[in-house]
């Protein structure tokens, strides 16, 4: 009697051997600084397709998100800024599948509104009288900076770089320096704080942004959910409309 008794109590909370319909869940999802804005109004969308869903965000640099997987830290998706960063996770034994690249971005510079430092193109970042950002060379955006700049054969003199595209963009927006290394995106992401001076050299550094599904996922079919949808035809018409190019 005792055993039944519990099994009807269990049957009322969880099913009695499985979790409850409409229980809370967690979908833990790693991407690159550039992807904040999109990733999170996508993220928001697949939560109201499905209560009870909770979609957690770490957005950084690609490396430092590819380090933390490869230490143990638990996710979901992983979706870096190039391919090199995705190659670090799945050469640790730690995807699902094959990742599926989703979009592409470009370097465009960065100025405070109204140009106070009077940049007008890459070799500006040769000026020693500018104050100047770019991202750390460990990250796609900072790898991209050093294709762009050799192939203009340009000696960069920056004053700062930073851990991710996002912090770069946030040294402009703040007027700390006179421009930035930033991805397209990023410039039309920051609106009319921030203007933008596009360079021919970038369409030699593209860099093209793949997604994932974790091996260890411990939300699996939220995170082909959400793989889902950045593919689908309403993802892709969310990263063209963010300034994302096709790839």
């Amino acid at each position: 009697m005792g055993v039944l008794v519990l099994c009807m109590v269990a049957l009322l909370l969880a099913g009695c051997g499985g979790p409850a319909a409409g229980a809370d869940r967690t979908l833990t999802v790693f991407a690159a600084a550039s992807l904040t804005d999109v990733f999170t109004d996508l993220g928001e969308q697949l939560e109201a397709d499905d209560p009870g869903l909770d979609v957690r965000f770490t957005f950084a640099g690609s490396s430092a998100l590819a380090t933390q997987l490869a230490q143990g830290a638990p996710a979901d998706v992983f979706a870096p800024a190039n391919e090199q960063q995705m190659a670090v996770v799945a050469d640790a034994g730690l995807l699902a599948g094959e990742p599926a690249v989703v979009a592409a971005n470009v370097l465009e510079i960065a100025v405070p509104a109204g140009n106070p430092g009077d940049v007008t193109g890459l070799a500006d970042f040769a000026d020693p009288e500018l104050t100047l950002a770019v991202c750390a060379r460990e990250v796609p955006c900072g790898a991209a900076a050093e294709d762009v700049f050799a192939a203009a054969g340009i000696t960069a003199r920056p004053d700062t770089e930073e851990e991710d595209v996002r912090a770069a963009l946030t040294k402009v927006q703040l007027g700390e320096v006179d421009a930035a290394l930033v991805y397209a995106t990023d410039v039309r992401a920051a609106g009319p704080d921030v203007e933008g001076i596009a360079f021919p050299e970038a369409d030699g550094a593209v860099n093209e942004y793949p997604i994932g599904v974790l091996a260890d996922a411990p939300a699996p079919e939220a995170a082909r959910a959400f793989v889902d949808l950045v593919r689908s035809p309403a993802g892709r018409q969310a990263l063209a409309d963010a300034g994302f190019r096709t790839p």
